[in-house]
């Protein structure tokens, strides 16, 4: 069994940084392609940020040039950092990785991270 382990969230100023991690953990054989998802309060849910495996990246047009996606394959962990901030920013964060496991192949979620963005 795989499991998705996120961090990071929390309340930050306008203008502000913060940095999130997903960290995959299990009998992972492979990570695919890694992403952050962000749902604001009645919103859908929306792609932010995706990266392949070898390392590719594309951005939402909001957060182009604002947040950058990054990943530690040694460590199986995706990171999301955050940077010049808007109060539009402020949803729940999820990640999704596509995972190999002993049991093929699946798609997973993280249980979801805060951002706040407010002063």
């Amino acid at each position: 069994q795989v499991q998705l382990v996120e961090s990071g969230g929390g309340l930050v100023q306008p203008g502000g940084s913060l940095r999130l991690a997903c960290a995959a953990s299990g009998l992972i054989v492979g990570i695919r392609a890694m992403a952050w998802y962000r749902q604001a309060p009645g919103k859908e849910r929306e792609a932010v940020a995706r990266i392949t495996s070898g390392g590719k990246t594309n951005y939402a047009d909001s957060v182009e040039g604002r947040f950058a996606i990054s990943r530690d394959n040694a460590k199986n962990t995706l990171y999301l950092q955050l940077t010049n901030v808007e109060p539009e920013d402020t949803a729940v964060y999820y990640c999704n990785v596509e995972i190999l496991s002993v049991l093929g192949g699946e798609s997973l979620w993280g249980q979801g991270t805060q951002v706040t963005v407010s002063s």
